[in-house]
């Protein structure tokens, strides 16, 4: 028969194993699985960057009238603040390098460096700040702070432009975890080599400062190279926008920028006065926004994991049903003709072994064994059939013919029982396009089950009429009517399911089937009930309705 239930469950099974192990594939580094480093930004994280940068300059627009402010000894809350900043730089770049580690993309490699670089002179900055660790012994003069801020401030962006102009994709020298180790040795070795450098020269630095809190003349030299640099770094970033991490990491810029409008320019330069500290809050946002961009989406790429893997577990699970459902299914299928050769057999070895021997009956009896072993053969031969790629073998149909044939092969038997099977036939039939072994196995099926139905009913008389009919559009509709039981209501909604069935000792497959091969043939398969019992109908596309798509 024609691609039943089972066969297509045991066929999605494969092709779902399929899909899943490539969602899992691509869950764990996949370029489409992980949109941050490989695809546009998409519509919602758009609006997220737009509504974000709104915000930055509605806060900006707050702070401008009240930038040149004093607050005090705020100094006190430096050590906090540089903890802070450091922890979300150093995170961020640990991420970064993970993904690198994932992704083998050059660009990211530079990225982190940038934010290890931006990380580790944190520490010597706050150690540095007149007046925060003084009291500890802690003193390395008055250029020393505004030598590191500028390294850092120039650095940065200096690490994001090498990002912006990198190729996401390109061959590495080295393995990816070479490549981590050199690029974070080298970092580090730059670090301490400044550091080094401003240390050793301390009484010769630039005068950038003219006392603790105002900076001099020189220094208004770095924000202006560094608002440069933003600048630069931002219309490549949005011009070339190869991936959403792109408008990421230029709302940092863009976030840096204002930090430095507020505090080299709005707050007059002065330290820790209310635009220098509210240029802070802002570098302590732009610090923290590409981390918490990795971490939703490192959430995202987890929970898709572990959907994919439930699935997959669920599809395994699905397999084994499938399996038991394909094997009940073949069960199902031979055991009818066996059975009919086995009572056949019988009866012919009964006619023989009588005293006057009737050899008309058991030859009749020998041609029912051989008409069954070539149903046997053609049941094996559909279900192989499901299993293989191709246009089946259909030809052009009547259905009275074919309908006509399984009403003969069942009414000697239904006789038997006193059950009368009756055929009202439509003339003028239009022919449908299908496979006769299968749709005559339908037929066959739906008999048969209702037969079944009668026979273990009170109704009087009992019997079965099967009708054909012209339906809508010229389709070609068969019903086969009982005066049985009727369905039980508790598995109506189910009849068509696997392992459903009503009779004792039945398997529940030959509705699955029916409906299966109905449905490959372009029709439709459906019941109804009553008190007085149940009908069975299925419809198919005439031969000029058929269609190419029916193989």
């Amino acid at each position: 028969m024609l691609r039943p239930a089972a066969a297509d469950a045991v066929a999605g099974v494969h092709e779902g194993q399929g899909r899943v192990s490539d969602e899992i594939d691509d869950a764990l580094g996949a370029p489409a699985q992980f949109p941050l480093v490989h695809s546009p930004t998409r519509g919602r994280w758009l609006i997220a960057a737009v509504l974000l940068s709104l915000l930055i300059v509605i806060g900006f627009a707050l702070t401008m009238p009240f930038a040149r402010l004093s607050t005090g000894r705020s100094e006190l809350l430096l050590p906090a603040y540089a903890a802070g900043i450091f922890l979300l730089e150093l995170m961020t770049a640990v991420l970064l390098i993970a993904l690198f580690n994932l992704r083998r993309s050059p660009a990211l490699l530079l990225l982190s460096s940038g934010y290890l670089f931006s990380a580790l002179l944190v520490p010597a900055w706050v150690l540095s700040f007149p007046g925060v660790f003084a009291p500890f012994g802690i003193e390395l003069g008055l250029q020393f702070t505004a030598a590191i801020a500028a390294a850092r401030r120039i650095g940065f962006p200096l690490f994001v432009l090498a990002y912006a102009l990198a190729p996401r994709t390109a061959p590495l020298t080295l393995a990816p975890g070479r490549s981590i180790v050199a690029a974070v040795f080298l970092v580090m070795a730059c670090v301490a080599f400044i550091m080094v450098v401003v240390f050793l020269n301390r009484p010769g630095l630039p005068s950038l400062m003219m006392d603790a809190r105002n900076v001099g003349p020189l220094w208004h030299m770095v924000p202006a190279a560094t608002l440069v640099l933003y600048g630069l770094a931002i219309v490549i970033l949005l011009t070339r926008h190869r991936s959403q991490l792109d408008i990421w990491v230029a709302l940092v810029v863009f976030s840096l920028t204002i930090e430095l409008l507020l505090i080299s320019y709005l707050g007059g330069g002065v330290r820790l006065s209310v635009g220098w500290w509210a240029g802070r809050t802002y570098g302590l946002l732009a610090a923290s926004i590409v981390l918490m961009v990795l971490l939703v989406e490192s959430i995202h790429v987890y929970g898709r994991l572990a959907q994919t893997v439930a699935a997959e577990r669920r599809a395994r699970r699905g397999q084994m049903t499938a399996v038991e459902a394909l094997s009940a299914s073949i069960a199902h299928e031979i055991n009818q003709p066996l059975t009919s050769m086995i009572t056949n057999a019988n009866a012919g070895l009964r006619w023989l072994l009588k005293d006057e021997p009737r050899l008309d009956r058991a030859q009749a009896a020998l041609r029912h064994i051989v008409e069954d072993g070539h149903r046997a053969s053609s049941i094996v031969t559909g279900i192989r059939s499901m299993f293989t790629k191709g246009r089946q073998e259909r030809t052009e149909l009547e259905m009275n013919a074919l309908v006509e044939a399984a009403v003969q092969a069942a009414r000697s038997e239904a006789l038997q029982e006193f059950i009368e099977v009756r055929d009202v036939f439509a003339p003028h039939l239009p022919t449908v396009v299908g496979n006769a072994a299968q749709l005559g196995h339908v037929m066959r099926n739906l008999i048969e089950n209702a037969v079944d139905s009668v026979r273990s009913g009170r109704g009087w008389p009992r019997r079965v009429i099967i009708r054909t009919w012209v339906g809508e559009g010229d389709e070609v509709r068969v019903s086969v009517e009982d005066n049985g039981p009727g369905i039980a209501p508790e598995v109506a909604d189910r009849l068509f399911d696997p392992f459903v069935t009503t009779k004792a000792g039945g398997m529940g497959m030959g509705l699955m089937f029916c409906r299966a091969v109905v449905e490959a043939h372009g029709g439709r398969l459906w019941a109804t009930s009553e008190d007085g019992g149940a009908a069975f109908h299925f419809s198919l596309p005439s031969v000029m309705f058929a269609g190419h798509d029916q193989g």
